[in-house]
Parts: structure tokens; C-alpha cells; sequence
């Protein structure tokens, strides 16, 4: 009895730990707004509505419109390997990126483990913005011909949320190539580990009065 009350202890430790953790993929939301808004991809300018389309995508990001049928939100998508894909708006997944003074805007959202002195290399066209952890990474939020930006990572180590917009404005092509380390959430913190070893000894202090 011993051995089993041991047993179901770990396992309930074990499934507290998984639950805790989300799996090692970002969020994705796409909004179509006015050519002004997609010509400056800053956080600022994320909209309050709900997107037309939300998804979910695996490290690397890397999309990239310059195959057939990518300019559609739908084929853009596509080849940056997004999944759980949810059309909001009747349409959009059919429609183009940019078209008739229509643009793009499009925000990731996660996190994201990092050093020190680690490079960034995003290829893009047309803006974007990187933060990590509410440091300023990358800041190139205006419209640019296909283009590379290369930065050093200047913060402190670890994991960290990190958010990053991209807008794609003035015709085709739309590239955005970044290979950001996604991650799971951070470790639970050391008071949190104490409340719940507290609950899971009050777990077994329970099952053996009841026995």
C-alpha cells in the first residue's frame, strides 16, 4: 500500500509538472489593416480586434511568399508550416497579403530561451520589431525591399516572453526568416515548488487517515 501511495504521489507530482508546461510552439495572429498600420510593424499598432485569422507555428519562423500561390494569406501561411489554423473572418485566408490599399499586420507571441551575445539574423520585406523579455532586439518597422538585419542580443540569459510584429505593405514579395529558440515556459519558482511539495504531503497526510 506503501509503494502504491509513493507511486500516485510522483504521478500527480509528474502530471502537476506537465500541465504547467505548454508545448514548444508560438502563437500566430494576422490582422488585415490599412497600408499606413502595415507600413509601421511596431508593437504600438497591434490591433484590439480580434484577428482574422489566429495559428500556431514551430521554430523557425520562416514564410515566404515567393512560390505559387503564396501571396494569399492562406498560401503565406502555408509555407511557413502553420497549423491550428482559425479563420476569424469569412475570406481571409483566400485574400492577398496586400492589395487596394490593404495590408498586412501579423504578431508572434511566446517564449524564448537566449544568451548573451547571441545573433540574430532575420530576413524580411517588408518591417518588424523584436522584443525579449521588453528589451528592444530588432527595430526595422518600415516597409524595405527583401532585406537582412543582423543583431547581438544585449540582455540578460535565460527564457523569456518575447513578442514580435511583422508588417507587409506595397506588393509582393513577403519574406520574414528568423530562427528565434523557441522554448516551453520557465521553470516554476522556488515558492511555487514549495507549495505544491506542501500539497502533495498533505495529499498523502489525508490518504492515511483515511486508511
Amino acid at each position: 500500500m506503501q509503494t502504491l501511495k509513493k507511486v500516485s504521489i510522483g504521478a500527480l507530482v509528474a502530471l502537476s509538472f506537465a500541465g504547467a508546461a505548454e508545448a514548444n510552439v508560438i502563437t500566430g495572429r494576422y490582422w488585415h489593416v490599412s497600408e499606413a498600420v502595415s507600413q509601421n510593424a511596431i508593437p504600438a499598432n497591434v490591433p484590439a480586434s480580434t484577428p482574422d485569422v489566429v495559428f500556431d507555428v514551430n521554430s523557425p519562423l520562416s514564410f515566404d511568399s515567393r512560390v505559387p500561390g503564396g501571396y494569399s494569406v492562406g498560401g503565406f501561411l502555408a509555407t511557413g508550416g502553420a497549423f491550428n489554423i482559425v479563420e476569424n473572418t469569412a475570406g481571409t485566408l483566400a485574400s492577398a497579403l496586400d492589395s487596394a490599399g490593404v495590408g498586412t499586420f501579423m504578431e508572434f507571441t511566446g517564449f524564448v530561451t537566449v544568451t548573451n551575445g547571441q545573433t540574430f539574423t532575420a530576413a524580411h520585406d517588408d518591417g518588424l520589431t523584436l522584443t525579449i523579455g521588453g528589451l528592444n532586439v530588432i527595430n526595422v518597422p518600415g516597409p524595405t525591399a527583401p532585406a537582412v538585419t543582423t543583431v547581438t542580443y544585449g540582455g540578460p540569459s535565460g527564457t523569456f516572453a518575447f513578442q514580435l510584429v511583422y508588417g507587409e505593405c506595397c506588393g509582393a514579395p513577403a519574406v520574414l526568416d528568423i530562427d528565434l529558440p523557441f522554448s516551453n515556459n520557465p521553470a516554476p519558482e522556488p515558492a511555487t515548488l514549495a507549495l505544491l511539495g506542501a500539497g502533495m504531503m498533505g495529499f498523502a497526510a489525508a490518504r492515511r487517515r483515511k486508511q
